[in-house]
């Protein structure tokens, strides 16, 4: 199947690479207004990307899902999630890139970090938020003008900014804090999705029992761990029917479905909607 969905580290810059301790910032303008400031649907594998809007809007579409978003706001762009924007001529902001080995500076498995580099989302800020974060981003774009190859320095900005943007979520603290077991599900969903692999498969790599596993979700998550995995199936079959050519048929193939009737059925329970509607 034709891959139509790009892939950049930084947008419009060819095939996106993976190398360790990627980060880079810039201006809003100094890349959408080459683009006549709109920024095509496009995803990173290896980098989540934040966006802060100091003034003017943004419409951002992440995952499918449009926003419009005034500035002071931001958007932050987990690893691999489709999304583009298009901004109003002249909107002022920076976009921040960091390649994922940025997480290992978390401090534990339950470091808000973690959630907030994996969930991403759109929020607006506070003025002392968005005063803080914006001054952090204008001193790591002087700073990048005499760059370094991992400039510890540069990092540390970052991590503040990000745990800055964290700290003024409303909701932050009415999430669920994962547990490591938890967080290692979630890795082994994204490299064995496609496999259909079953319940037993992950809880014995996990060293859980079924019955271990399906407690750790419910409490935590407030579903079964089938429903994580059949989500994630159906988030990548969303992306693949939305954003390439591929027939509904060639998608169930892609994703490990050896029936196509049958992942018709399974995405309108998952969705709502047949296949074939994406395309609407």
């Amino acid at each position: 199947m034709a891959e139509a969905i790009p892939r950049y580290a930084l947008y419009g810059e060819g095939q996106a690479s993976a190398p360790g301790g990627f980060a880079h910032i810039e201006t809003i303008a100094e890349r959408s207004a080459l683009h006549d400031w709109e920024i095509g649907i496009h995803r990173h594998d290896h980098f989540v990307q934040v966006l802060l809007v100091e003034e003017g809007h943004a419409s951002v579409t992440l995952e499918g899902d449009a926003t419009g978003l005034e500035g002071p706001g931001r958007v932050i762009v987990p690893a691999a999630a489709v999304h583009g924007f298009r901004f109003r001529q002249g909107t002022r902001g920076f976009v921040l890139t960091l390649s994922t080995d940025f997480s290992t500076r978390a401090v534990g498995a339950g470091d808000p970090l973690l959630t907030m580099l994996a969930r991403g989302g759109i929020a607006h800020l506070s003025a002392e938020a968005a005063a803080r974060a914006l001054w952090l981003a204008r001193e790591m774009l002087v700073l990048q003008q005499e760059w370094q190859q991992q400039d510890p320095l540069f990092l540390a900005l970052a991590e503040s900014l990000i745990r800055t943007l964290g700290r003024d979520e409303a909701g932050a603290a009415e999430s669920p804090r994962d547990d490591q077991r938890l967080t290692r599900f979630r890795q082994l969903i994204e490299l064995h999705y496609r496999q259909h692999r079953d319940l037993d498969f992950y809880a014995g790599a996990l060293g859980l029992t079924r019955r271990t596993l399906s407690r750790l979700t419910a409490a935590q998550l407030g579903c079964s761990p089938m429903d994580l995995i059949h989500r994630r199936l159906a988030l990548e079959a969303r992306r693949l029917l939305r954003y390439t050519n591929a027939t509904a048929t060639q998608v169930a193939g892609e994703l490990g479905f050896d029936d196509p009737s049958y992942f018709s059925r399974f995405y309108l329970r998952m969705t709502g909607r047949r296949p074939g509607e994406e395309r609407d």
